[in-house]
């Protein structure tokens, strides 16, 4: 019996994506392999976390990164250390920001439930600009010399949520806020693939990056990525990291954390809660070596195989593969249903209810739609997935 049995959990084919209320995804032998072994030792954590940041540098190009327990906890510990910088004091009376910089400047259009863990930190958040493109009443959304405008004495950094809809651009964005001395700190938890977006907004001028480590990485589901400056990856590790420990006998490594820089070690900082594992860690750094080793391509063409083999087992249904030429996306499978034959609600929960659980992507479900993502899905499972959907439309 497995151990979801043992504790009478079923399991299910996740053909919905990286989705965290059903698990994120399957890791790959080799992460599951890394996290074991690093089960079996003990480490300072300090250290494992400087030697993350050396390899979430190369990879990103960022001066310095840290991992901690999601894209989530990343904002959060990076939303603080806009705030606090490195003064251990103001470190200490998160999310009480009376007196310290506790605004965050954001696009209204970029408003989601995710911000709560910039509002967490103790930032409030001062929006700005019309979304007309998408309330239909015309073509414009933010441009940077509104958020410009908004940037004053209180202002602690910029939040950007990057998607490829996402207005104005982030270099736009970085330019007016570094003209003003604020940072940015860009929300990137779902924008891999493309490898390159490990590189761009960094490149493009952002301070702070968070991505997830437990989508299309491959990592542990608890775990994500912060990339930024090194100051601020610095004030943000002093707020996560277990500082129990006496300021003579507190040796950390230089690479993460320059010790000189303080006039004493913080108290357990906001982010003590979003800690991440040895086990996660290791785990991270090896889904990120094996992502940006098997390619944009490869991968790509393994996610549209499953895709195809969906389609094959639905011959005679109105489907279709959205970003099959586009190696820098994730495929996925569009089925179009008929309305006077089953909705996308009763399929799914069908699907959801079978003796092999399936659960879909049910977001376009007003427009008929329901989709297949191949991304969780393990060898085999993409025709199991199409041939239930059939099974259960030809019966209706």
């Amino acid at each position: 019996m497995t151990v979801y049995g043992e504790l009478g959990v079923r399991t299910l084919i996740n053909a919905k994506g990286a989705a965290t209320r059903l698990s994120g995804g399957i890791m790959r032998p080799e992460v599951s392999a890394a996290m074991v072994e690093a089960s079996q030792a003990c480490v300072d954590i300090a250290e494992l976390q400087a030697a993350a940041s050396r390899i979430i540098a190369e990879a990103t190009g960022a001066e310095a990164g840290y991992v901690a327990s999601g894209a989530s906890a990343c904002l959060l510990i990076g939303a603080a250390a806009c705030i606090t910088g490195l003064d251990p004091g103001r470190m200490a009376r998160l999310p009480d920001t009376t007196g310290m910089k506790n605004e965050c400047v954001m696009v209204r259009s970029q408003r989601n439930f995710y911000d709560h863990a910039i509002r967490a930190a103790g930032l409030s958040i001062v929006e700005v600009g019309l979304p007309d493109r998408y309330a239909g009443a015309g073509v414009r959304d933010a441009e940077a010399w509104e958020i410009d405008d908004a940037i004053t004495g209180r202002t602690a950094c910029v939040f950007y949520v990057a998607d490829a809809q996402s207005q104005p651009p982030v270099a736009e964005v970085t330019a007016v806020a570094h003209a003003r001395g604020v940072p940015v700190l860009v929300d990137a938890a779902a924008q891999l693939p493309p490898e390159a977006n490990l590189r761009r907004f960094i490149a493009e001028g952002a301070d702070l990056v968070a991505f997830s480590g437990g989508k299309a990485l491959g990592g542990p589901q608890a775990s994500g990525i912060l990339a930024g400056r090194r100051d601020l990856v610095m004030a943000a590790a002093l707020q996560h990291l277990d500082l129990d420990v006496f300021w003579d006998m507190w040796e950390p490594p230089a690479g993460l954390i320059d010790k000189a820089r303080l006039k004493g070690a913080p108290q357990h900082g906001i982010g003590r809660s979003c800690k991440a594992g040895k086990e996660e860690i290791v785990g991270l750094l090896t889904a990120l070596r094996l992502f940006i080793a098997e390619g944009d391509a490869v991968r790509h063409a393994r996610w549209l195989k499953d895709c195809e083999t969906v389609v094959a087992e639905l011959d005679g249904f109105l489907v279709t593969i959205t970003g099959s030429n586009d190696t820098g996306a994730v495929p996925t499978v569009e089925i179009t249903l008929d309305p006077d034959r089953m909705s996308p609600t009763e399929l799914c929960l069908r699907l959801q209810a079978g003796e092999t659980a399936v659960a879909l992507d049910p977001a376009q479900r007003d427009k008929g739609v329901v989709t297949v993502n191949p991304m969780c899905l393990k060898p085999g499972e993409a025709k199991l997935v199409g041939g239930q959907i059939a099974q259960l439309l030809r019966q209706s």
